[in-house]
């Protein structure tokens, strides 16, 4: 993607990593699919880096802004579908 990921800089080089791994799980929902518990891994990850409803609604909004993906969309679906079902975002 010609776009760059929403990071804060205070966040260490792993969690950095981290939160790049769950954007471009998302970009995944979105463009060929992903499975459930992979995307559902890296959000619980995500949540660790992002614990807060404010600042993730912010890091998530900057990133659906940049790329036209939405987190949260893709999250809601994601905790609806049952384990191990394909996550396809439309």
């Amino acid at each position: 993607m010609e776009y760059q990921y929403p990071i804060d800089y205070r966040w260490s080089t792993e969690e950095i990593v981290d939160v790049v791994h769950f954007f471009e799980a998302i970009e995944k929902a979105y463009e060929s699919g992903i499975e459930r518990d992979q995307l559902m891994s890296v959000y619980r990850r995500f949540k660790e880096i992002v614990p807060s409803k404010a600042e993730e609604k912010t890091v998530c909004g900057e990133f659906e802004e940049i790329s036209g993906y939405s987190s949260y969309r893709a999250i809601k679906k994601a905790k609806e579908a049952s384990p191990g079902e394909r996550i396809m975002m439309k």
